[in-house]
């Protein structure tokens, strides 16, 4: 009976024994699973600060970008505006200048010398009193041109103009193309080499007879 009963007792101590070991490993297991949820969570809130700092940094782009396009659409009305105010400034003292000059007209914003005052039938030289005239009006628009702020981009356009007679063989120029391109060229080389006008703020255009 003693060795039936220590028989039994060495395997209930080995049972206790496999017990215990289950027992230390599902703690192991537990202990690492606490350790792998702490980790989660610090690597969570850290994923959140970081989007909660990049949704901040968004707003406060979209905000820094919403100012400043509303304050170029400011600028650009204002300035718009400026221009409109020298533009008719411009304009309503050309029209005391020119009055009802014969061979000028004002049509919208264009003034249109008849070409018998700016030049000789079938070409481009500007006659003295083509001259004179263009002189009065550089001289409005270079009046003008101090009061206006450098920063808004204003050009005088220059357009030449025939009439629709073709021009024959001998002529200086090929056809009317050629002498409308040449006849703007003149005004524009007269009001910058001789008036100071700046290049950069004239532009040259040949309609030849077809505007």
């Amino acid at each position: 009976q003693a060795a039936v009963l220590n028989q039994q007792v060495a395997a209930l101590r080995q049972q206790l024994g496999e017990l215990q070991a289950l027992l230390d490993d599902s703690k192991a297991r537990d202990a690492a699973a606490q350790v792998q949820l702490s980790t989660l969570g610090s690597d969570l809130n850290a994923a959140l600060a970081r989007a909660a700092a990049e949704e901040k940094r968004r707003r406060e782009l979209e905000e820094e970008e919403r100012k400043r396009l509303e304050a170029e659409a400011a600028r650009l009305a204002s300035e718009a505006q400026d221009l409109e105010r020298y533009r008719s400034e411009f304009f309503g003292r050309m029209r005391e200048l020119l009055g009802n000059r014969d061979g000028v007209q004002i049509v919208g914003d264009r003034f249109v010398f008849s070409s018998e005052i700016l030049f000789p039938p079938g070409g481009a030289n500007l006659s003295l009193e083509g001259r004179l005239q263009i002189a009065a009006i550089a001289q409005l628009i270079l009046d003008v041109a101090d009061e206006i702020p450098p920063e808004i981009d204003w050009v005088l356009q220059v357009d030449g103009h025939t009439d629709n007679i073709p021009l024959v063989n001998g002529f200086q120029f090929a056809d009317n193309w050629e002498l409308s391109q040449a006849r703007a060229l003149s005004v524009v080389r007269f009001m910058a080499s001789d008036l100071g006008i700046p290049p950069n703020r004239l532009s040259v255009n040949g309609f030849g007879e077809y505007q």
